[in-house]
């Protein structure tokens, strides 16, 4: 059924109630004060540019409360407006200067110098898509002055908005003594009968109702026929402009379904008639709505933009917390750290910086919402430094000048070392305070107020613990080995030999189960049983982009290296899915995936390349352009060679005569460097270390891949104009291989 207006206004928000509204016949803004100030409003608008927040010497007139109220702005009785009339509450704070002459015998308060207080009120209105900024001059007696007492209000006649919209109002002094005050609120649309008999433009306005159909959402849009109108479906995002989702001009009577999984909070619907000036109609019918918050969290992603930057990304804005935890290799709860990291709220789609900790796979990022339940979880270094490890993390805490406790995080909580308790650290706490003094542990964050942060490796000691139950496993499976082996001498000793014929292969009858064995190995009614070809070794070829017959070339050597027995990934290969998914993100996993399967990653250098590899290096900028994917592969490699973890899993490569080997940076110099396709067979070699040779001649599949090489290095060089490369002429398509 549909939603009533009551039921809506309740999911919009705080929204006036429309019963009998004021109706003001001025044209023009006006300002009035309260009995015993006096006020006056600049003319115009004035710009809204709020400076620092400064310390005031004597006593100064501050907002202290913020009111609104709808009225209506008549020109002509049957033509109105819907304004917003804003109240201010002003007080003094601070206290008049005494001389510092001499003390006064009298005890009289001394009156000020001008016989008066005066402050400048600024009031600052912002409705979508308008803004505007009103300036009152408020001049208090100063009888009236008195420290923190309330000396009255303000009140300005009003800032014109549209039907329906969202209002943000702000208010604060000149200059700025403290924080600004802010008020938000929804205005009613033409659904209010005051509103809908006064103002001319809700008389064509399209109706619009929501309702439920199962799992899905109707929009129900009650016009006329023939009445044309627009309808917009949108994001309003606090942080950031509002983004368009869906906009179509419509006719007559309409019925829009909506999934429930496209619910998110911000979700806004706005409809318009299609005439000159129309009034447009917004509200927010999900801000409250458990499916859209739900569906919100499942959009939010928590980026890690480099191991000290992240981001939380998400249509809308989120009520949530950001904590570091420590996440044990047993899948239980991500403990959290504090120190370093107490919890702070998220700002959306803004990149925050973690503090100064040091690099392990079980530092973890979580988005905590509410303080209830965890939404989000990312660990920092679990790619780069692999799985995690089975460390235990110890709390060191100041407890004296030069007195300090220990404690192990643990899920039932942080364990005093040493106790008596039965959990795992405190039956190691000696041998745990032990490493720790001798300083065998791996420090992870210090300060020196607080305490640190000490990573403590359990490896050693779960392998002595569990020596001797492996040696009793040992002596376990042995012992059942050799009873296996003497029931099976006892049968055979019962069963009659099978005589075999002097130099034929001894062949067995189909049995029962349908198998026999014969010279060509075991088969199945007469069928051969094929033995499963081995798994070929994952190449990733990642290369610059530099043109298209750059890339022709590139993909004559991808081309060429599938023909062996390699699975070969480039990212000429799957636009698509680097598309959906980012350039960064794609080179990311392919690298991960490429390494866990025991892969090999190829780096392929142009002059191009060459160049901004040194950029890169030298932290210079790197200019959008052509070389996006190279800058999102290089902050993906780069790590593993500065590291020294380049070695049996990268392999440079270059083309013959388009590079020296001394340009390569010096960093990638780590991994071998092999030209081609003078040095194919010795790149080939090194490529095909650790799978099965390639069947066939030795020689065969790497003529094959110099075959190709040439004719496309060739293409590309008399394409580019490169000396003693021939004539001009179109490369083609990629050559294909026989």
């Amino acid at each position: 059924m549909p939603v009533s207006w009551f039921l809506l206004s309740l999911a919009l928000g705080r929204s006036p109630v429309v019963v009998s509204l004021e109706r003001l016949l001025e044209t023009q803004d006006t300002a009035r004060c309260s009995l015993g100030l006096s006020c006056h409003l600049w003319d115009g608008d004035v710009l809204c540019l709020p400076g620092s927040i400064e310390s005031a010497p004597g006593p100064v007139l501050v907002p202290t409360r913020l009111q609104t109220e709808l009225v209506l702005r008549c020109p002509q009785e049957t033509d109105c407006a819907l304004c917003v009339r804003v109240v201010v509450h002003l007080a003094v704070h601070g206290h008049w200067e005494e001389p510092e002459e001499a003390v006064k015998v009298d005890s009289e308060p001394q009156e000020p110098r001008n016989g008066s207080l005066q402050a400048q009120v600024v009031l600052s209105f912002q409705a979508y898509p308008t803004a505007r900024c009103a300036l009152l001059e408020v001049q208090v007696p100063a009888v009236l002055v008195q420290p923190g007492q309330s000396v009255g209000s303000a009140v300005f006649d009003c800032f014109e908005a549209g039907l329906g919209a969202e209002v943000r109002i702000w208010s604060y002094t000149q200059p700025r003594y403290q924080k600004e005050l802010n008020l938000t609120q929804q205005l009613p649309d033409c659904r209010g009968h005051e509103v809908r008999d006064s103002i001319q433009s809700c008389w064509a306005l399209p109706w619009l109702n929501v309702s439920a159909d199962g799992d899905n959402v109707l929009l129900v849009l009650d016009v006329s026929e023939d009445q044309d109108f627009g309808l917009l479906l949108y994001w309003d995002r606090v942080q950031g402009p509002l983004k368009s989702l869906w906009y179509k001009n419509l006719t007559g009577p309409q019925t829009i379904t909506l999934n429930h999984t496209d619910l998110v909070p911000c979700l806004c619907i706005q409809v318009w008639p299609l005439e000159p000036d129309s009034v447009r109609t917004s509200f927010c019918p999900f801000r409250k709505d458990p499916r859209a918050h739900r569906n919100l969290w499942h959009i939010a992603k928590l980026q890690l933009l480099s191991p000290g930057i992240w981001q939380l990304t998400a249509p809308c804005s989120l009520l949530a917390k950001v904590v570091l935890c420590w996440q044990a290799p047993d899948q239980g709860p991500c403990q959290p750290l504090v120190p370093p990291m107490l919890p702070e709220n998220v700002t959306v789609n803004k990149s925050q910086e973690f503090p100064l900790v040091r690099q392990h796979p079980n530092l973890c990022v979580q988005q905590v919402r509410g303080w209830e339940k965890v939404q989000l979880q990312e660990c920092l270094w679990a790619d780069s430094l692999g799985p995690l490890r089975d460390d235990v993390l110890l709390v060191e805490m100041k407890t004296g000048l030069n007195n300090t406790s220990v404690c192990a995080l643990e899920p039932s909580g942080c364990t005093p070392l040493p106790s008596v308790a039965s959990t795992r650290a405190a039956r190691l706490g000696e041998q745990l305070l032990q490493d720790f003094r001798s300083r065998q542990c791996m420090q992870l964050w210090s300060d020196d107020n607080l305490g640190a942060l000490w990573a403590c490796p359990m490896d050693k000691y779960m392998h002595k613990r569990w020596v001797l139950v492996w040696l009793t496993c040992l002596l376990l499976a042995a012992a059942l080995f050799f009873f296996f082996l003497l029931k099976k001498g006892r049968t055979k000793g019962e069963c009659s030999p099978v005589p075999v014929s002097q130099g034929q292969p001894q062949r067995a009858t189909l049995g029962s189960n349908g198998w026999r064995e014969g010279r060509s190995g075991l088969t199945l009614t007469g069928s051969t049983i094929p033995t499963a070809a081995p798994r070929a070794r994952t190449a990733l070829l990642l290369h610059s982009a530099d043109g298209a017959g750059y890339e022709r070339l590139v993909g004559a050597l991808a081309s060429a290296l599938s023909q062996m027995p390699l699975r070969v990934v480039v990212d000429l290969w799957s636009r698509r899915e680097l598309s959906a998914h980012g350039a960064l993100a794609w080179f990311h996993g392919q690298r991960r995936r490429t390494l866990q399967e025991d892969g090999v990653v190829i780096l392929l250098f142009s002059p191009a390349a060459v160049a901004q590899c040194h950029l890169w290096l030298q932290h210079q900028t790197v200019e959008a352009g052509p070389h996006d994917a190279l800058s999102a592969w290089l902050s993906c490699v780069l790590p593993d060679f500065l590291q020294g973890r380049a070695a049996g899993r990268y392999l440079g490569v270059y083309f013959d005569g388009l590079l020296h080997p001394d340009t390569v940076p010096a960093p990638f110099r780590a991994a071998p460097l092999f030209s081609l396709p003078s040095q194919l067979p010795g790149f080939l070699d090194a490529l095909q270390r650790g799978c099965s040779p390639c069947p066939g001649r030795p020689g065969d599949g790497a003529e094959r891949v110099a075959q190709a090489l040439r004719a496309a290095l060739d293409s590309w060089t008399s394409l580019s104009g490169a000396p003693g490369r021939g004539e001009e002429r179109d490369p083609g398509p990629c050559p294909a291989l026989e």
